[in-house]
């Protein structure tokens, strides 16, 4: 399992994002990242628009909750989600 850090802020985590795949979804870890598969094209920000709003829609909080805090011109991104905790989240990415 990835390491989710609780920040004051909200819960962070890293990510690796391969754009222009088939669907969108997780599929797998790259090291402490989690692979990021999406649809969407890594122009005019899309990519970053599509992962903001798959991991609201995947964690069950308001996309204005979810915002890329670092890396939004990179593959490799920081993903901050407001309103859970490190916990929350680790629940939610782990299936429970």
């Amino acid at each position: 399992m990835i390491p989710v850090r609780d920040t004051p802020s909200g819960a962070t985590f890293q990510v690796k994002v391969h754009p222009r795949a088939k669907k969108n979804a997780i599929t797998g870890e790259a090291g402490e990242a989690l692979k990021l598969a999406l649809t969407a094209p890594p122009l005019e920000g899309r990519a970053n628009e599509s992962c903001i709003a798959f991991f609201a829609e995947f964690l069950n909080v308001p996309r204005s909750s979810v915002t890329i805090a670092a890396g939004e011109s990179s593959r490799n991104k920081v993903i901050r989600v407001r309103g859970l905790s490190a916990a929350q989240v680790k629940a939610k990415l782990s299936g429970k």
